[in-house]
C-alpha cells in the first residue's frame, strides 16, 4: 500500500493526489482532449540557448523572437487573470508568463488545471522581466502528456538515497545536478574515443558470453546456453580476445564494455561495471603509462576545465609530469612503512596479517600476503596519482617477466584518492611460459581457490602463431566518473545500480 503522507502543499495523501490527476485525466479525454493521442511538437529552440542568445537583453524589453518549447512543468504560480510557471527542458528551466488575455479564456483555465510534473508545450515571445528573468510570454499551450503521480515536495526534491537509484527518472527530474553527472559520464566516454582514435585505435566488440571465466581474477556469474546445451558465463574480463586481435595483427585496439563480477557491493564495486581496455603491439608499460598520463590530463580539461580538480575535499593534480612512479617493494617500504627484513619474513609478515584481522589460507604465498600488506598499509595512502609497477609474479599471471627479475613483472596499476583507478602490463607473449602460469592457477583452484584462472588452450594456440611485444591497460570508467564528477559513491554515477527487490 502506497504510503498515506500529507502533501502540505496540498492536503492530500499521495494516492489521493494520484486519483485526483486520475479524474483530470479522464475530464480530458471524455471530452476529446486526450494528450497521448499526441505524436510530436515542434520544439524548435531550448532555454539555456535562449539565456545565452538574450544575456544582454534589458529588463522590461521584447526579444521579438517566438520560439517553441517544450519540456516538464516544475512550477505553477495561479494570480488572478495572470499566472507564472517555469518549464524545464532538456537544457535547463526557464520561466512562462502565462496571461489569460493572451492564450485565450479557455486555455487559460485549461492551464490553471495543469499539474506541476505535466509535460507541456508553450509557444511565446521571449522577453525580460521588470524583475530581469528571463520569460516566455506564453500565446499557445499544450499538454502532451499528463503526469499522474506527484513530484517529491519541491523544495526537499529526493533524499532518500535507496529510493533515488531505484527511481533514477524521478531522481533525474528532482535533481537536475544528477542529470549533470550523467552528462560529464558520456563525456568522459566520447573523450577517451576521440583520443584512442586519434592515437590510430580501432574499436572493437568482443563476446559477452564465455565458455569459461577467463583473463582475471574474479567468481563470474553462469548462465545456460539452450540450443548448444552448455552452461556459459558473462565475461569477467575482455583480455583475452583482445589480444588474440593483436595476434592477428590489429596493433591498436580497444573496447568499451560491461564486465560482471559475482562479487560484493560498496562505495567502489557493482557487479556489473564499465571498462575500457587497450592494447598496442611494439610498446610496453612505461609507454602505456605516458599514454594514461595525456589522456587523464585530457579527460579533466574538457569535463572539469582544469586539470588540477577537488575530491571530495582534497585537490589532486592530474597534469602531466606530476604523477609519482614508485616499485611495488619501494611502496611497502616506503609507503607502508615495512622494511624488507620484515616482509621477507614469512611467518612475521602471517602474525601481523591476523593481527590486523585478514583472512589467510594455509600455505599462502608470500608474495600473495604481500598484496594484502598492500591493500592494509599503502592503498589507501595513494592520494595522488601514482603508478605503483614491478608487482610480484605470483599475482600477475598474464604479465611479462622483468628481465633482470625473473620473480617480478613488468606491471603496473594507478591509483588516485587512495584507490585503485586502472592496471596495465607489458603482455607475456610467450606460450611455453604462459601455459605453466596457467597450469599452477589450475593447481591453486584445486586447491579450493575459485578465483584462480582457467586453462585457456585456445588462447595458448593463438599465441604460439607469435604475438608481437604489447602493452595493455585496463581502466575503470566508474571510477574515473566518480573522480571527474566528485562522486563518493559508485552508485552515483552508474545510472541503474543493481538494487534488492522492491518488497
Amino acid at each position: 500500500m502506497e504510503e498515506q503522507k500529507k502533501n502540505p502543499a496540498q492536503g492530500l495523501s499521495e494516492s489521493e493526489q494520484v486519483q485526483v490527476r486520475r479524474q483530470k485525466l479522464a475530464d480530458l479525454q471524455a471530452a476529446g482532449h486526450d494528450p497521448f493521442t499526441l505524436t510530436k511538437y515542434p520544439q524548435d529552440a531550448y532555454s539555456a540557448d535562449l539565456k545565452e542568445e538574450f544575456k544582454d537583453l534589458p529588463n522590461e524589453t521584447d526579444s521579438g523572437k517566438h520560439v517553441a518549447l517544450a519540456g516538464r512543468m516544475m512550477s505553477k504560480r495561479v494570480m488572478g487573470k495572470a499566472s507564472f510557471a517555469h518549464l524545464r527542458d532538456d537544457k535547463g528551466d526557464i520561466q512562462l508568463y502565462v496571461r489569460r488575455d493572451e492564450l485565450g479564456e479557455e486555455s487559460y483555465a485549461a492551464f490553471k488545471k495543469l499539474d506541476v510534473g505535466d509535460i507541456i508545450g508553450v509557444k511565446g515571445e521571449v522577453f525580460r522581466t521588470k524583475t530581469g528573468e528571463l520569460s516566455v510570454r506564453a500565446t499557445e499551450l499544450t499538454l502532451l502528456a499528463k503526469s499522474l503521480r506527484p513530484l517529491p515536495e519541491k523544495f526537499h526534491g529526493l533524499t532518500d538515497t535507496e529510493m533515488r537509484y531505484r527511481q533514477r527518472y524521478v531522481d533525474l527530474i528532482a535533481n537536475p545536478e544528477v542529470k549533470d553527472t550523467f552528462v560529464k559520464r558520456s563525456q568522459i566516454l566520447k573523450e577517451i574515443r576521440a583520443y584512442l582514435d586519434e592515437k590510430g585505435f580501432l574499436e572493437v566488440d568482443t563476446p559477452i558470453l564465455t565458455p569459461f571465466e577467463i583473463g582475471a581474477s574474479a567468481r563470474p556469474f553462469y548462465t545456460h546456453h539452450n540450443s548448444l546445451n552448455m552452461d556459459m558465463v558473462l565475461r569477467i574480463e575482455t583480455e583475452l580476445y583482445l589480444k588474440r586481435l593483436i595476434v592477428g595483427g590489429m596493433d591498436r585496439v580497444y573496447e568499451v564494455g560491461r564486465i560482471f563480477r559475482n562479487e560484493g557491493m560498496d562505495p567502489k564495486h557493482n557487479p556489473e561495471f564499465t571498462t575500457i581496455e587497450l592494447y598496442q603491439a611494439f610498446t610496453d608499460f612505461h609507454g602505456m603509462m605516458d599514454l594514461v598520463e595525456e589522456l587523464y590530463k585530457r579527460l579533466a580539461l574538457k569535463v572539469c576545465g582544469t586539470a588540477v580538480i577537488t575530491y571530495q575535499g582534497q585537490e589532486i593534480d592530474l597534469r602531466r609530469g606530476h604523477w609519482t612512479r614508485i616499485t611495488y617493494y619501494d611502496a611497502l617500504e616506503k609507503i607502508g612503512g615495512h622494511k624488507p627484513e620484515f616482509y621477507n619474513d614469512y611467518a612475521k609478515v602471517r602474525s601481523y596479517l591476523l593481527e590486523r584481522g585478514e583472512k589467510v589460507q594455509e600455505g599462502e604465498s608470500l608474495a600473495k600476503m604481500h598484496s594484502q600488506l598492500f591493500d592494509l598499509d599503502v592503498e589507501e595512502k595513494l592520494i595522488q596519482p601514482t603508478f605503483v609497477y614491478e608487482y610480484p609474479i605470483e599475482i600477475s599471471p598474464l604479465s611479462r617477466r622483468n628481465n633482470e627479475t625473473p620473480e617480478i613483472v613488468d606491471r603496473y596499476e594507478l591509483f588516485i584518492t587512495g584507490r585503485e583507478m586502472g592496471n596495465a602490463f607489458s603482455e607475456l607473449n610467450d606460450p611455453i611460459d604462459q601455459r605453466g602460469r596457467f597450469e599452477e592457477q589450475m593447481a591453486e583452484r584445486a586447491a579450493g581457490d575459485d578465483e584462480a584462472h582457467c586453462m585457456d588452450e585456445d588462447f595458448l594456440r593463438a599465441l604460439e602463431y607469435g604475438m608481437p611485444p604489447a602493452a595493455g591497460q585496463g581502466i575503470g570508467i566508474d571510477r574515473l566518473a566518480m573522480l571527474l564528477t566528485d562522486s563518493a559513491s559508485i552508485r552515483e554515477v552508474i545510472l541503474f545500480p543493481l538494487l534488492r527487490p522492491e518488497v
